[in-house]
C-alpha cells in the first residue's frame, strides 16, 4: 500500500452506506479536495464505532473499514468540516483518544526562542 502524504478527517456524521464513489464525491464536492491526491480520507457514522478510510493508489481506490467491538472513536462533530490530521493525531484517534490532546508537548518552531 502506498503511504498517504496527508490525512483528512471529515468531521460530523457521514452516511456509512456510501461506497467508494459516494465518498470520493463527498471529498470533491463538499470539501473541495481532489480525491485522487495521495491522501487518506477518514469518515465516521453516528454511532462512532465504525470508520471508513479512502485512499487513491494511482490505479484505483482502496476502501478500508474498521468496526470497534468495544467503545467508540472520539470523533469531532463539527458538521460539514474537514480538517487535516498529523500522523500522531491519527494514531491517537485509532487508540480511542481525542485528537486534540491538551497535555501533548507542542513542537518548538525554529526561531521561536525569546
Amino acid at each position: 500500500m502506498t503511504a498517504a502524504k496527508e490525512i483528512y478527517i471529515a468531521c460530523g456524521y457521514t452516511d456509512m452506506r456510501k461506497s467508494i464513489d459516494g465518498l470520493a464525491a463527498l471529498v470533491q464536492e463538499t470539501f473541495g479536495i481532489d480525491p485522487f491526491a495521495s491522501s487518506l480520507y477518514l469518515f465516521c457514522g453516528k454511532r462512532r464505532n465504525r470508520i471508513k478510510a479512502l485512499l487513491w493508489e494511482g490505479d484505483g481506490f482502496v476502501l478500508l473499514y474498521k468496526r470497534l467491538e468495544n467503545g467508540n472513536f472520539k470523533w469531532p462533530r463539527s458538521a460539514d468540516q474537514v480538517r487535516s490530521l498529523t500522523w500522531q493525531e491519527f494514531k491517537w484517534l485509532m487508540e480511542g483518544l481525542e485528537i486534540d490532546q491538551p497535555r501533548a508537548i507542542k513542537k518548538v518552531k525554529p526561531g521561536a526562542f525569546c
